[in-house]
């Protein structure tokens, strides 16, 4: 199974587990993109919605895409209220262009998965003179010294390899601007850093790690050890933790060229 497509296994746990987007990064995208009230926005990988539901109440049309159905059930619960958003199974690469014309184009812990040959070509066809791309996700970024070391040999135990999570690919020394300035069809790029942290119980930590891509792959009785160990460390630490987490978000406009 592709690696994006194993989320859609995990859908009810992931809507649940999951973080919502700060409020300031949906403000700036938003200001930064100057829309109207019937410019037509474009969500890529809308997931079970956790970043569709902070644009939507703006009001703005939304047409929201992913591929996994179980995802996009979970979506129209979490989004039933909102009127303005059109909910469509498709990956970015199938998804017809047709006429669509959008003004602003978001990807939300997503924009990776998409073919690096169809990102920023297709994504400049959809949008409108001067239109907007947006690219974010959330990274941990300080585990709790006291559970570090633990979390460290559980894993190497079970799988052989610790190193940064995949949410990793956000940072700022990640490949992002890269690939918005070699695909030579947006402007500069601006970053902008969002400092939080999260803070979970042991059920809500292990639950939110059984929806990674990277534990999905695992055998399954080698995702259930790990997540059975990483629960008892937990436990043995008073059942619970708080994770620093940054979102990282990448904004530039389309260059105007046709």
């Amino acid at each position: 199974m592709e690696q994006r497509f194993t989320f859609d296994q995990v859908a009810s746990v992931y809507r649940a587990s999951r973080p919502d987007y700060p409020e300031a990064l949906i403000d700036d995208v938003l200001s930064y993109a100057e829309l109207r009230p019937t410019d037509n926005i474009l969500e890529v990988g809308c997931g079970t919605g956790q970043a569709t539901k902070g644009f939507a109440p703006r009001g703005f049309p939304i047409v929201a895409i992913d591929p996994g159905p179980e995802m996009l059930l979970a979506a129209r619960e979490t989004l039933a209220s909102f009127a303005n958003v059109k909910l469509v199974g498709a990956t970015f690469e199938a998804w017809p262009v047709g006429n669509s014309v959008f003004a602003l184009i978001f990807a939300a812990q997503a924009w990776h998965w998409v073919s690096p040959e169809v990102r920023f070509v297709k994504a400049a066809q959809l949008l409108s003179t001067n239109g907007t791309l947006a690219v974010f996700g959330h990274v941990p970024v300080g585990l709790p010294s006291h559970l570090f070391e633990r979390f460290k040999q559980i894993w190497l135990r079970h799988t052989g390899s610790w190193g940064p999570p995949p949410e990793a690919w956000y940072l700022p020394n990640g490949p992002f601007k890269d690939w918005f300035d070699q695909s030579q069809l947006f402007g500069s790029v601006e970053h902008k850093c969002y400092p939080w942290k999260w803070q979970h119980t042991t059920s809500s930590y292990t639950d939110f790690l059984s929806t990674r891509s990277d534990v999905r792959l695992l055998a399954a009785e080698t995702r259930e050890d790990l997540l059975d160990e990483i629960a008892k460390a937990i436990d043995d630490q008073g059942g619970g933790l708080d994770i620093d987490y940054e979102t990282h978000l990448y904004i530039a406009h389309r260059v105007d060229g046709d």
